[in-house]
């Protein structure tokens, strides 16, 4: 039996959306595959019980009739940390419920995904991805980002953490054209030198970077102040705090942004309308802002939002929006199917 850990070397990589349809290809090929999440770290409330949403969707996808508990045999939680620093959790055991776990769906299936939930995470009971790897015996693919030429060291540091012995390949993705062509050129070649195989350079997809406008505002439970389309994509923020002058030159510097200020801050708002970045404006503290704020955004067709909580709590809750990026779903997942095989040697990832 085949087994590959996916992990990754940061957050929001797509390592969720790698996984699956890498399992969705190879269920194509002969049709026996599982999957399973030994930590559950994407958690939410599901029926009473705190739950990683990922398995969950692989258990839809793949049509996989395992229990939870095997897919997902460590729930991650802030509590399950308490309880390890308060001795009440023993390492041994942790493990143990991993590999059980771990054996009874490789009775049965040829291959199985092991969808990492980080190299770090888990270092406190020695179940960090590295450890569960060694644990089960599996090879490892290693999801990266890549947006300059310092990354090469988080790249390293993260083969060093799994060891070039497991390591089946690096998949670079959400590539952005502007640096495609170096890493291609240069990087890569680089660390194929230093025995790391590079297996894909998936570029960046913009609808699986980021998130909507309407998205955004259903996340942030915003309340919409103008009639126009909101199928915008946000993938970062600019916080309006500073003068109206040297807001406006920072707006014009930024790309597919959300600006988040004061519903007071008439002048921001006013900056932010004049900047063809800017997608949305979403205002804090439950402030409407002035007619003319409101019909200069009808002109231009940027829809403006209102939210009751501060600006530091907004621009919080609309980062974790947009790291987590656009919903998990089945469109998502047959997308990512689409770009592996256009962007990277699918047989050497399987």
């Amino acid at each position: 039996m085949k087994s590959l850990l996916v992990t990754a070397n940061a957050e929001s990589t797509g390592k969720t959306a790698i996984t699956l349809a890498l399992a969705s290809i190879a269920k194509e090929r002969d049709g026996s595959v599982g999957y399973m999440k030994p930590k559950g770290t994407r958690l939410q409330s599901n029926v009473g019980k705190t739950l990683d949403e990922d398995p969950m969707l692989a258990k839809e996808l793949l049509g996989l009739d395992a229990e939870m508990h095997e897919l997902e045999p460590v729930v991650y939680s802030p509590t399950f940390i308490q309880q390890v620093v308060r001795g009440r959790e023993d390492a041994d055991e942790v493990r143990e419920r991993i590999r059980d776990a771990y054996d009874n769906l490789a009775a049965e299936y040829d291959q199985l995904f092991l969808e990492g939930g980080g190299l770090s995470t888990g270092n406190i009971l020695d179940i960090a991805d590295g450890d569960i790897a060694e644990l089960v015996d599996a090879e490892v693919l290693l999801v990266c980002s890549y947006e300059r030429i310092n990354d090469v060291d988080e790249v390293l540091a993260a083969v060093d953490d799994v060891g070039k012995d497991r390591l089946r390949g690096v998949v670079f993705n959400r590539v952005a054209d502007g640096v495609y062509e170096e890493l291609e050129d240069d990087v890569v070649p680089f660390l194929e030198k230093q025995g790391v195989p590079v297996v894909g350079i998936v570029p960046r997809e913009k609808h699986l970077a980021g998130v909507t406008v309407q998205e955004l505002a259903d996340e942030l439970g915003a309340d919409v102040l103008t009639d126009v389309p909101m199928d915008g994509f946000v993938e970062r923020f600019s916080v309006g705090a500073m003068g109206a002058d040297a807001a406006l030159r920072g707006f014009r510097r930024t790309k597919d942004a959300a600006v988040i200020t004061g519903g007071d801050r008439a002048d921001i708002q006013s900056a932010a309308l004049e900047a063809p970045g800017v997608k949305c404006l979403i205002l804090t503290g439950g402030h409407r802002p002035s007619g003319a704020v409101l019909g200069k955004a009808a002109e231009k067709g940027v829809p403006i939002m209102v939210v009751q909580a501060n600006t530091i709590t907004t621009v919080e809750r609309a980062e974790d929006v947009v790291r987590v990026g656009r919903t998990r779903d089945e469109e998502t997942v047959d997308t990512m199917v689409e770009m592996l095989r256009n962007h990277a040697d699918v047989d050497a990832l399987l």
